[in-house]
């Protein structure tokens, strides 16, 4: 029996040693990454195949692959395909024992052995050899020791495919598969001047690989954009995003290009995306960014939305205001200086955003400016007319003079038959005033509405 296992186990180094091989002369390998919990992997190989090999296994392959999605190229046919993912673990080889002997060794140095019975969740039934139970609710002081390695039990997700080569000796593979547990996303940072006139800003992005596997000196491409994918049940698989301080020479670092309905961004270089690691890149730097701070409160009319009026900073992604450059969506981090440090002020979210749409940021709510509104008047004309009179209240506590946007949406039917400040109609269901109110004062808006049905 020990002959046996002796040989079995030279077998298994050998067949190890072979696949160890095939993995070590990696000429390239390619990673595109979209921001959808997908990534696209290409990788080539040199293999040496052997005279009459007929399989060919492959490691170091992610573990969240979709096999369906697997392409092999070689000189020869593929006439089968097979995806092992069952790997080691305590659990496992103690499901694969089940009515077969195993050996037990206390803390102390006592030794059971036995038919195991049962195993799960930590607790274990063994058949002694000489006969009754033995019961152990918790594992933790025992070591358990077993004959060998289960068959069917990898270390390694492989791939393995049965195949008939053309010709032996070494050529290039090419192996193509989607994998989930791969994702990023943009971060950025903006500086405000002292005014809020200008602001620089900084583009990172951060690439989560959660996959199973390193990729190593691999070409990354990121896809930005809302591609359309048919819902599964895999499941997903996040990683936490960090925060980085901001570097010098990133423009150079990702060329961008369309592609479809897409951008691409190619990063310039080789890099290791280990796995269980998010991994920040510099994106892209803009200086000296025109932007415009404003006030902005959306009335509530019947319900009376007193309290929050918004700060908002927005600028144009033009290139005449030193952007122009398609903007991930992600999240912006807003900074400025009280005069000893730069000192965070609000964020926000954006949407993939092409070159030259205006970009607004909703940083916090003001502290020194307050809204106050109410419904004051409510006529019933006829049947079918009614008219409501609004008041708006717009305190401003600061020591300097402020407009505020304020928008109403009024619905159908609707009509302006008074108002003590010009407004805009922004669209068919919604006005806007711009209220200036000075420095330490107040200014009231009211309007009147005619509503017909």
């Amino acid at each position: 029996m020990k002959k046996v296992f002796f040989i079995s186990l030279i077998a298994s180094l050998f067949i190890a040693s072979f696949i160890s091989a095939q993995e070590i002369d990696q000429k390239s390998i390619s990673v595109t990454v979209y921001n959808s919990n997908l990534g696209v992997v290409r990788d080539l190989r040199a293999i040496n195949l052997n005279p009459g090999q007929k399989t060919l296994s492959i490691t170091d392959v992610a573990q969240y692959i979709d096999p369906t999605t697997v392409h092999i190229k070689l000189n020869g046919d593929v006439l089968e395909q097979n995806y092992q993912y069952d790997l080691v673990s305590l659990d496992k080889i103690m499901q694969k024992y089940i009515d077969k002997e195993v050996e037990l060794i206390s803390e102390d140095g006592q030794i059971f052995s036995g038919r195991l019975l049962s195993s799960f969740g930590g607790q274990l039934v063994l058949e002694k050899s000489e006969g009754g139970l033995l019961m152990l609710p918790n594992l933790s002081k025992y070591q358990i020791s077993v004959g060998s390695l289960p068959e069917g039990l990898i270390t390694k997700p492989t791939l393995v495919w049965m195949i008939n080569p053309n010709e032996s000796g070494k050529q290039d593979v090419e192996i193509s598969y989607q994998t989930s547990g791969m994702n990023w996303h943009a971060e950025y940072v903006a500086v405000l001047n002292e005014d809020d006139t200008k602001l620089d800003l900084n583009s990172w992005v951060s690439v989560d690989n959660n996959s199973g596997t390193t990729y190593r000196n691999a070409k990354l491409k990121l896809v930005a954009g809302d591609v359309n994918r048919v819902q599964d049940r895999q499941r997903l698989y996040e990683a936490e995003s960090m925060m980085m301080e901001m570097a010098k020479g990133a423009r150079d670092q990702f060329e961008e290009k369309e592609f479809f309905e897409y951008h691409i961004y190619d990063l310039q270089r080789p890099t290791t995306l280990a796995n269980r690691e998010t991994k920040q890149i510099s994106l892209f730097e803009a200086s000296d960014v025109k932007a415009n701070k404003k006030y902005f409160y959306r009335s509530g009319g019947y319900r009376g939305n007193n309290g929050k009026v918004a700060v908002i900073v927005e600028f144009n992604n033009g290139k005449d205001n030193n952007l122009g450059l398609p903007m991930p969506k992600g999240k912006v981090r807003v900074y400025k200086s009280d005069g000893d440090a730069l000192e965070f002020i609000g964020e926000d979210l954006i949407d993939h955003t092409p070159r030259n749409e205006m970009i607004k940021l909703k940083i916090g709510d003001a502290f020194d400016i307050l809204a106050e509104e109410k419904q004051t008047d409510n006529k019933r004309i006829t049947n079918r007319v009614y008219e409501q009179t609004f008041e708006v209240k717009i305190k401003n506590r600061k020591k300097e003079n402020v407009t505020v946007e304020v928008e109403r949406y009024l619905g159908y039917n609707w009509e302006i038959i008074n108002s003590s400040l010009d407004y805009e109609k922004k669209d068919a269901f919604t006005i806007t005033y711009n209220v200036p109110v000075k420095a330490d004062d107040e200014t009231v808006v009211t309007y009147t509405v005619r509503y017909s049905n």
